[in-house]
């Protein structure tokens, strides 16, 4: 309620993907912190590796490369989602081409997966799912049934497959322990850049939602 009991103005379709749009630059800050945060651990977790390693500790080694796999995969997870995040913003950009022209907002297939996604990721899940309310009652996307809105943690809990630990322990210790595989190709390091499918596929969506708006504002 506002002042002497009046609720606000409803804000209009243009004030609220500009809001949007906001806070999807925000929670991307969140997630590169994250990221940083993870990564830094990580270094702490690989010199305590080595450290037992020299002491020939396996059982601590083999308890820290597990380790090292689990923030590996939760860089990744991040990676993939700061991405998703980057095209429902490049959508939030469309919808106000969209309204200028046609003067209300359009309903979005793409930015329900995405969104369907992003509310499962528990550093920004509060933040996509009150987002996820928003866009419906606009009219962007359908309402989510609750199955797709449940963590989905099996993954999470699944320990470390043998072989991948031996894959880290062999390439952190330089073959001091673990062993080397047909091919020894360590676990890569999951950067914005590496991830060629991901990339690949978001570049697409952002070339052509690029020539949507260009179409748009051109007729």
């Amino acid at each position: 309620m506002g002042l002497f009991g009046k609720s606000p103005p409803p804000k209009t379709p243009r004030e609220q993907v500009r809001e949007w749009s906001s806070k999807m630059r925000k929670e991307m800050r969140v997630i590169d912190r994250q990221i940083r945060s993870i990564d830094m651990e990580k270094q702490k977790v690989v010199r305590s590796l080595k450290d037992a390693a020299k002491k020939n500790q396996k059982d601590v080694c083999v308890v820290l490369a597990k380790e090292i796999i689990q923030s590996r995969k939760a860089v990744s997870k991040l990676y993939a989602a700061k991405a998703q995040l980057n095209s429902v913003e490049m959508h939030m950009k469309n919808q106000l081409a969209t309204i200028r022209i046609a003067g209300s907002i359009e309903k979005s297939t793409e930015v329900m997966r995405y969104m369907s996604a992003l509310v499962k990721l528990p550093e920004i899940s509060a933040t996509m799912r009150e987002m996820s309310q928003e866009m419906t009652k606009a009219g962007i996307m359908e309402e989510m049934i609750d199955d797709a809105m449940t963590m989905d943690d099996d993954e999470e809990v699944q320990e470390a497959a043998s072989e991948e630990v031996d894959k880290i322990l062999f390439e952190i210790t330089n073959g001091q322990l673990g062993q080397a595989q047909t091919a020894v190709e360590p676990l890569p390091e999951v950067e914005p850049e590496s991830n060629a499918e991901d990339a690949a596929k978001f570049e697409e969506e952002q070339a052509e939602m690029q020539r949507r708006l260009e179409a748009l504002r051109s007729s």
